[in-house]
């Protein structure tokens, strides 16, 4: 019997003795070096990759914030150019209605051109006033060099300083933008 349970036993040979105690020793020096060397060499990549990826953040952020800066520049052009163009169109316009105005004052007032001439006068003022445009006040009101350009200057006791006198062209300005000054004499 003994013979037979030899024989069931698997026999252990040298070898794979010597194979499983290498496996159950503790790791070598070389090992542990190998692993601290493929750690640092992880951190490394990870560090740098990490750089990477706050420089790459960074210039997200910057190129966002100069698109919303050009965004709104850009809108801020828009509204800017129809105020601007309306004002050159009606500034042309202006020495037409001078032209039309002194055309009042020398035609005879019976006649059916002055008739003619007042409507396309009275025409052009709602076109003037439907773009915005205004008459700047100009007799008995104070001088304002930014609305005012004045041409002559006389004493008068019995007015106050720097007090408009007489118009001597029509100024006209949109919201806060004068179109063209009031040319005008002013008292003291």
């Amino acid at each position: 019997m003994a013979k037979e349970k030899q024989k069931n036993e698997p026999e252990v040979t040298e070898k794979e003795e010597n194979t499983a105690a290498e496996n159950t020793e503790e790791p070598t020096k070389e090992t542990n070096e190998e692993s601290e060397t493929s750690k640092t060499e992880a951190d490394d990549k990870c560090a740098e990759l990490e750089k990477k990826c706050a420089e790459l953040s960074d210039k997200y952020l910057r190129t966002l914030a100069e698109y919303d800066n050009y965004r709104k520049r850009t809108i801020k052009e828009k509204e800017s150019i129809y105020p601007e163009a309306k004002a050159v169109v009606v500034e042309k316009f202006l020495d037409v209605l001078d032209n039309l105005e002194r055309a009042l004052e020398t035609a005879q007032q019976t006649d059916s051109l002055y008739e003619g001439v007042c409507l396309v006068k009275k025409q052009m003022d709602d076109v003037l006033k439907s773009l915005g445009a205004e008459v700047i006040k100009t007799e008995g009101e104070s001088f304002d060099p930014k609305l005012h350009e004045a041409v002559m200057h006389i004493e008068d006791e019995s007015l106050d300083e720097n007090i408009i006198v007489e118009e001597f062209r029509k100024g006209y300005r949109i919201g806060d933008r004068v179109v063209r000054h009031s040319i005008v004499k002013v008292a003291n």
